[in-house]
């Protein structure tokens, strides 16, 4: 056995209460997101989702695509007002204890970064604001908040730094907004929390600044066992490992197959992995990993893929009494796998929840008429933690338009209602955004030709082929104690029939479900690339 020793990184508090650094501290605090959380909140959206979209029964409604502002006429936000004699335009009016944790903006012209409108968040029922300034500037990683917390992916501003507040919040601009998503906890009415101020933004920068370098460079931090797997595996056959008996919990997890040459074996070889007697992980590794149909490289907080074909995961897996780690080739060639896991020590307590790990592919998929494509539907106690779409587009129109709907414990109205699959994803501006880019927690893995190995140079709008879009949470997780449903709605230009297929990640109590189960046939259904594609 070979035992592997790290320090933990842990960050000082003055009390109990939420505040700017103990939401930092959760932000890489892997072993927190295995439990479920003991201060209640609810994760919420406000964004210029397009108005008329009320109820699934109305049909048109439900998929209209006018989710923006540009015009006197449109109102995909909540309400106008003035102050001083200035007109602002409320986007998010939260009344209640709560933290802004994520923050998506799109440039207004997909070439040029910039904006004239002034952004304003007032807290606790404040007059004056306490953040202001460029409505992308500001939330973009080049001003006041620090890369990478904030930064500029594809022709977007995201910021993922916490701004917690005790009573309310409410952000406006000095001009009508173009698209917005500002994501927020909404919590219990009793939680106590410290209002976000300037003063604590500066004391806090130096904890900002190691959260960020842990970000960009992560690593596990707890003394684990390292098991390894390495084997040869036949056609239609599967190797297993079995984990060290007792509480514990998986802290690192990598694999790394011979070769990629044939691109297909990132779906057709299976992760599996069981805890204590339930199968909670069946999952194609490409999309386990992120890395979609082949090899693309990216490096995520949570996931690795390298260039040597390593693909790593470092998602926590607690489990109480037992564990094992299968692997399944549902090729119809041998494949060389080396697997090796680091199992550390974990006190199970009735708050800790197992890792799962899901997928659902569907060949082919029309696009009309419009629909909503279930990711996942889950019953029971849980934490939704992220997802990797990877999809197949015959054509060369933008085929992301859907919106994100996502129904927690019952509700009527989605808690979040998107913009477009390339907004969830993190990016805007589909048609051109072909590129590759990477973020501590969301990648574009691969569009059309390009990827990390591959980037593109010119600016052709050309979407037909393969494209992976991955994200995974941190502050911004989904707690639900009832139920979750994940819907994506398919929205392309173009009538057609597309592949899509997904993997779905959440930590839930033994008696969770949900409605997916493994799928040998579809996960060998991998849909061709189109006709004259460049590759094919």
């Amino acid at each position: 056995m070979c035992f592997l020793a790290f320090t933990t990184l842990g960050f000082a508090q003055n009390d109990d209460k939420i505040s700017i650094e103990s939401l930092l501290n959760d932000m890489v605090d892997r072993d927190a997101i295995a439990q479920f959380p003991t201060t209640n909140f609810r994760l919420k959206q406000e964004s210029s989702y397009n108005r008329a979209s009320k109820t699934p029964k109305d049909s048109l409604g439900w998929y209209l695509n006018h989710d923006f502002n540009i015009k006197d006429k449109d109102h995909n936000f909540i309400r106008t007002e003035e102050k001083n004699g200035q007109k602002e335009w409320v986007l998010m009016d939260h009344i209640g204890p709560g933290a802004i944790v994520r923050t998506w903006m799109p440039f207004l012209s997909p070439d040029k970064p910039d904006t004239d409108i002034q952004i304003k968040i007032y807290l606790d029922g404040s007059k004056e604001p306490v953040l202001e300034g460029n409505m992308l500037g500001l939330l973009d990683g080049t001003g006041l908040i620090p890369y990478p917390i904030a930064h500029q992916s594809l022709r977007s501003s995201v910021s993922f730094f916490p701004i917690p507040y005790a009573k309310s919040c409410k952000i406006t601009t000095n001009a009508m907004p173009f698209f917005y998503q500002f994501t927020y906890r909404a919590y219990d009415d009793y939680t106590r929390i410290k209002t976000f101020t300037k003063e604590d933004f500066n004391k806090a920068l130096p904890i900002t600044k190691e959260v960020g370098e842990l970000l960009l460079n992560p690593k596990i931090t707890i003394k684990g066992e390292q098991i390894s797997l390495r084997t040869k595996i036949k056609p239609k056959k599967e190797k297993s490992i079995t984990l060290p008996e007792g509480n514990g919990a998986i802290r690192e997890l990598s694999l790394q197959l011979d070769n990629y040459k044939n691109s297909e074996v990132t779906r057709s070889v299976i992760l599996k992995i069981e805890f204590d007697d339930e199968q909670t992980v069946w999952t194609p590794i490409g999309d386990f990993f992120g890395s979609g149909i082949g090899l693309h490289p990216f490096q995520g907080w949570y996931r690795t893929v390298r260039e040597d074909g390593t693909m790593t995961c470092r998602w926590v897996m607690p489990y109480e009494k037992s564990g094992k780690i299968t692997i399944v080739n549902l090729g119809d060639k041998s494949v060389k796998v080396n697997l090796e896991a680091i199992v550390g020590e974990w006190k199970w307590n009735s708050n800790s929840m197992y890792f799962n790990a899901a997928w659902k592919g569907q060949y082919p998929v029309a696009t009309r008429p419009f629909s909503d494509w279930n990711y996942v539907t889950l019953k029971g106690r849980g934490v939704y933690v992220g997802d990797a779409l990877t999809v197949m587009n015959p054509v060369k129109k933008w085929w992301g338009e859907g919106d994100e709907k996502i129904w927690v414990d019952g509700e009527d109205f989605p808690s979040i209602f998107g913009t477009g699959t390339e907004d969830y994803y993190a990016y805007s501006w589909g048609g051109k955004s072909t590129d590759f880019y990477e973020h501590p927690f969301h990648a574009q893995p691969r569009s059309f030709l390009y990827d990390k190995l591959n980037r593109k140079k010119s600016k052709e709008k050309n979407t037909s082929g393969y494209s992976t879009e991955t994200r995974t949470r941190a502050l911004d997780v989904m707690p639900f104690s009832s139920s979750l449903q994940l819907d994506m709605e398919i929205w392309s230009w173009t009538d057609c029939e597309m592949g899509y297929g997904v993997g779905v990640y959440w930590y839930g109590d033994k008696q969770t479900s949900s409605n997916r189960s493994p799928d040998e046939k579809e996960a060998l259904n991998i849909p061709p690339l189109p006709k004259g594609f460049p590759n094919n």
